[in-house]
């Protein structure tokens, strides 16, 4: 991935996230009451920042197998409610780990 394809998904991922909050407050003057789109309103810049950074997960690495791995700690790790840097470091040290064992197996 080259500086000018990060830059541009950073643009893409400001702009979503902008315009979910300046939508909601450009077009509904009154509090919105309602959970569902509230909840909606705040989850989808999260969302879409997933679904963004999840294809390169799986796909920056040599095998497709340690990015699952990796992303599969992460996962475990953060369901349990580890803090971020634990969850940054184990999952790279998963994928880590599981790089060595497919390079050297196969």
């Amino acid at each position: 991935m080259t500086l000018s394809e990060m830059l541009i998904g950073c643009a893409v991922m400001f702009g979503v996230t902008y315009l979910c909050k300046a939508v909601g407050l450009l077009l509904v003057k009154k509090q919105i009451k309602n959970t569902f789109v509230q909840s909606f309103l705040y989850y989808l810049p999260y969302s879409v920042l997933a679904v963004m950074v999840f294809p390169a997960i799986l796909f920056s690495t040599s095998f497709i197998w340690s990015g699952i791995i990796g992303t599969a700690v992460a996962l475990v790790l953060a369901f349990f409610r580890r803090g971020l840097l634990v969850v940054s470091v184990c999952s790279i040290a998963a994928v880590f780990i599981a790089e060595l064992c497919l390079n050297a197996f196969l």
